[in-house]
């Protein structure tokens, strides 16, 4: 496979020369292909892609010195390779940008000029490049996913300034044959008179502004009949805002995309969980480890791209959510996550000290009898107590002292041990239960 760019943009501009997609229901073949299928090319451009980042990326030249790229063939040897945090991505930037070097901290495989279309800014302050390829981030076909289709006008209310979500989205229509109105955020009613006299089908932005804006619509009187799509992503839809804009004639699709990764995985008409994008490779590990869980079982999402500007190999989105069982209703054959379910990063403070969910996952590496375990922080802030529940399917005095000692050992702080039958603790991705009251 080639590294020229991620597989579904050569098939998608092939599409566009013969007419349009390849159906009425999907943005491409690769959305309906046999799984086996779609899980051997994925394997196949591991390879390439994990040579391209130690080739081209001076960070990642580090961060995989002696690993052979040419094994790198499954998601078992995928597994082996070390993930890669935002807060580690983040230091090194800092520290490069502190040295006078790269400002994408070694990530970039491009630099500026004709590859490097733009530059992005997210809280950090965190760099992000964006290439040249067509659909960049690759939202083309989460949109496609929402309703909207070749010749429409969408109204983006993502921001165009510092960060990329009002690209993400222009770029996305743009590779889908719409128009763009780039609202931006801010002049609520100037945006609602816009959307008024340019009459466009679709609406991208956050759900939260849809909402004021649809608002802000009825308290002036004006009539906005021709907004009927909308995909919406950069934080929560829940259902219930999600029947207060069908009941205003507005059908809202979510979209999960990351300024690092682009688009991950997308909602479909059939309204359950988000279908996993087709340039991307997803897995669900354990929070603080780099150690996929079953399927089914919560924990945090890392992805590696396929993108080759780029290249990110097993990087943690610190997001936690659960692969959905079976195929999506619409025919989208990939694999489906539940969503958003919260955020990986449990790190608390325990009497000063902060304790992070890779220690426990340390400390439970040390003793392969035991199997799920939870640190259990209760109490009232100065007075802390910790304790670490642990499945084991033989008990022990002895065995409990031996784990306190390694709680001690890995945390520098006094902890007991509490154990509990195999199976007890919930599959929730939760590592660190923090309990006290902040009140």
């Amino acid at each position: 496979m080639s590294l020229a760019r991620p597989p579904e943009e050569a098939r998608h501009r092939s599409a566009q020369r013969e007419g349009g997609p390849v159906n009425a229901e999907h943005y491409d073949a690769l959305e309906a292909r046999d799984p086996a299928a779609r899980e051997a090319q994925l394997m196949a451009a591991l390879a390439p892609q994990v040579a391209q980042a130690q080739q081209r990326s001076v960070a990642f030249a580090g961060i995989l010195a002696g690993v052979d790229a040419q094994a790198v063939t499954s998601r078992e040897a995928l597994a082996q390779l070390p993930v890669t945090r935002k807060h580690e991505l983040l230091e090194r930037q800092k520290a490069a940008r502190a040295a006078g070097r790269d400002p994408f901290g070694g990530f970039s495989a491009i630099g500026f000029g004709a590859g490097m279309r733009r530059v992005f800014a997210s809280p950090g302050t965190l760099y992000e490049p964006e290439g040249q390829a067509p659909d960049y981030w690759r939202v083309a076909r989460a949109l496609f996913a929402a309703g909207l289709r070749a010749g429409e006008l969408v109204h983006n209310s993502f921001s165009y300034h510092f960060t990329p979500a009002g690209s993400i989205m222009e770029t996305g229509a743009h590779a889908l044959g719409c128009t763009v109105f780039p609202g931006g955020t801010g002049q609520t009613e100037q945006q609602v008179l816009a959307i008024s006299e340019l009459k466009p089908a679709a609406y991208a932005g956050t759900p939260s502004f849809l909402k004021i804006l649809v608002e802000k619509a009825a308290e002036i009187g004006v009539a906005m009949p021709t907004l009927t799509k909308a995909l919406v992503s950069g934080e929560a839809f829940p259902p219930s805002l999600r029947d207060w804009l069908a009941a205003r004639g507005i059908a809202g699709y979510q979209c999960y995309a990351t300024a690092d990764l682009g688009l991950i995985a997308y909602e479909t008409a059939a309204r359950e969980g988000l279908v996993l994008d087709e340039g991307v490779v997803v897995e669900i590990v354990r929070p603080g480890t780099g150690e996929p869980v079953p399927e089914g079982e919560i924990g945090e999402l890392v992805v590696t791209t396929l993108n080759p500007d780029y290249p990110l190999i097993r990087f943690g989105t610190g997001d936690l959510s659960a692969v959905l069982p079976g195929r999506c209703p619409t025919g989208r054959s990939n694999t489906r996550i539940k969503g958003w379910m919260g955020r990986a990063d449990q790190t608390t403070k325990v009497r000063g000290m902060f304790v992070h969910p890779g220690q426990v996952a340390d400390i439970a590496r040390r003793f392969p009898e035991l199997g799920r375990v939870r640190l259990v922080v209760a109490g009232e802030m100065a007075n802390d107590t910790m304790v670490l529940r642990a499945e084991s399917a033989a008990p022990s005095e002895a065995l409990a002292a031996r784990v306190a000692e390694a709680v001690r050992d890995v945390t520098k702080l006094r902890g007991s041990v509490a154990f509990c039958a195999p199976g007890e603790l919930p599959a929730d991705g939760k590592v660190i239960d923090d309990q006290r009251s902040y009140k």
